[in-house]
C-alpha cells in the first residue's frame, strides 16, 4: 500500500484535494456589509499560490445578525455572490480547492473586533440584538441575548439553506457548517448554553436538533459531489459541558446523514487560559473519531511544522491538517514544507524559480 503523506492527494466525493494541508478559516473583521474586498482577496489568494490544497474562508454569516462583527463577511444576500466568484475562481486557477464556513455567531454576535477589545457593542452603539437557545449574559454583564422561538429557529435554519445556495453560485465546492467554538449552533448542543425544556433542549437528541435540521436543509440544495464538513467542539473543556463522548455520538449521526469529515476543534465555553494549550493539543479528539467512526477527520491546535504536519498524516491521525496561526505567518507553509520534506510539488510558473 502507498504511504499517506502530506502531500498526498485526497478525494473526498466529486472534489480531490491535490495534498492534505487546509487554510482553517480565520476572521478578518474587514468587511463593509457582508462583502468581500481587496484585503480578502490577498489574504485568501496567497495562501492558494503558496499551495494549500483547500482554503476556507473565515466564518460567512447566514445572516446579519449571525455576524460575529459588523466587519464579518456574509452570504445573506445575492449581492454578496460577484466578489466571492472572483475569488474561488482564482484559488481554483492555483489548483486549490475553495470552502466555505457558514455560521451563526448566537450570543457572541455583535462583538468588536478583537483589535478593539471584543466587547459587546449594544444597539446604541450600533451594534443588534444577539440570539441564543437561552437567555444568555453577554459580554458588557449586563444584558443578554434573546432566546430563540421555534419560528425563529425555522429562520436560521432557512437562512443557512440559502446561504448554503449562494455559496454554491459564488463557485465554493467545499461546504463547512460551523458547530463550534460556542456560536449559534455549538450553543444548542452543549448543555452549557442551553438550557431549554422544548424539543430543542434537555436530552442529547434534542440539543443536537438544530444542527440536523440544518444539514438536511443544506443538503437540499447543494449538489451530491459537493463535500460537506462539520466543525464541532469536541470538548467544551468542563465538567459540565460537551465532552469528547458526545462527540463521538454525534460524529456516528453525522455520518449516517452523509457528512464527509468532522472538524475536529475545541472550546468556545471557557477562557484560553483553562485549556491546556500545546502543540498537537487537539490531535487527539480528531484521532479518535476517526478510529471509532470510521469517518474522515481534519486536526487543528498549533500544527506548526512540516514534520509535525506529516506525522499527524502518515500516522493515520487524521486526513486533513487545518493551520491557522502558521499560515498567517507564513502564506507559503506548504512550498517550504515539501522543501524540508523532499516532496517535489507544482508551483505556480511565476515562482519556479524559487524551487533552485
Amino acid at each position: 500500500m502507498e504511504e499517506i503523506t502530506l502531500f498526498s492527494p485526497l478525494q473526498i466525493k466529486g472534489v480531490t484535494l491535490k495534498n492534505r494541508i487546509v487554510m482553517s478559516p480565520m476572521c478578518q473583521y474587514s468587511a463593509t456589509d457582508g462583502f468581500l474586498d481587496d484585503w480578502h482577496f490577498v489574504h485568501l489568494g496567497s495562501r492558494a499560490v503558496g499551495g494549500a490544497g483547500l482554503i476556507i474562508t473565515e466564518a460567512m454569516a447566514v445572516s446579519p445578525e449571525g455576524r460575529i462583527s459588523a466587519g464579518d463577511l456574509g452570504l445573506w444576500k445575492d449581492e454578496h455572490i460577484a466578489p466571492i466568484r472572483r475569488i474561488t475562481d482564482f484559488i481554483h486557477k492555483q489548483g486549490s480547492v475553495a470552502g466555505v464556513q457558514l455560521a451563526h455567531a448566537g450570543y457572541k454576535a455583535s462583538s468588536a473586533a478583537p483589535w478593539e477589545g471584543g466587547k459587546y457593542v449594544s444597539t446604541e452603539e450600533g451594534g443588534w440584538q444577539p440570539v441564543s437557545p437561552s437567555a444568555t449574559l453577554l459580554t458588557d454583564q449586563k444584558t443578554y441575548s434573546k432566546e430563540l422561538t421555534k419560528a425563529d429557529i425555522e429562520q436560521i435554519v432557512e437562512d443557512f439553506k440559502q446561504a448554503a445556495k449562494r455559496a454554491i453560485e459564488a463557485g465554493f465546492k467545499v461546504i463547512e457548517i460551523h458547530a463550534a467554538h460556542g456560536y449559534l449552533l455549538n450553543e444548542f448542543l452543549s448543555p452549557v448554553a442551553n438550557r431549554r425544556a422544548d424539543e430543542f433542549g434537555g436530552s442529547f437528541e434534542n440539543r443536537s436538533r438544530a444542527l440536523m435540521l440544518v444539514i438536511d436543509a443544506v443538503k437540499e440544495v447543494v449538489p451530491t459531489e459537493t463535500p460537506l464538513l462539520v466543525r464541532i467542539s469536541a470538548t467544551d473543556w468542563r465538567a459540565d459541558g460537551w465532552k469528547i463522548e458526545d462527540s463521538v455520538r454525534l460524529s456516528a449521526i453525522l455520518k449516517e446523514k452523509g457528512i464527509d469529515l468532522i472538524d475536529c476543534s475545541t472550546g468556545g465555553f471557557v477562557a484560553p487560559k483553562e485549556i491546556p494549550i500545546a502543540p498537537n493539543y487537539q490531535v487527539p479528539f480528531a484521532e479518535e473519531i476517526k478510529a471509532k467512526i470510521g469517518i474522515k477527520t481534519g486536526a487543528v491546535g498549533l500544527i506548526t511544522s512540516a514534520e509535525q504536519a506529516n506525522e499527524i498524516i502518515s500516522s493515520g491521525k487524521a486526513d486533513l491538517v487545518f493551520l491557522a496561526r502558521e499560515l498567517l505567518r507564513n502564506p507559503y507553509f506548504p512550498q517550504s514544507a515539501a522543501h524540508e520534506l523532499g516532496f517535489d510539488i507544482e508551483l505556480p510558473s511565476q515562482y519556479l524559480r524559487g524551487k533552485k
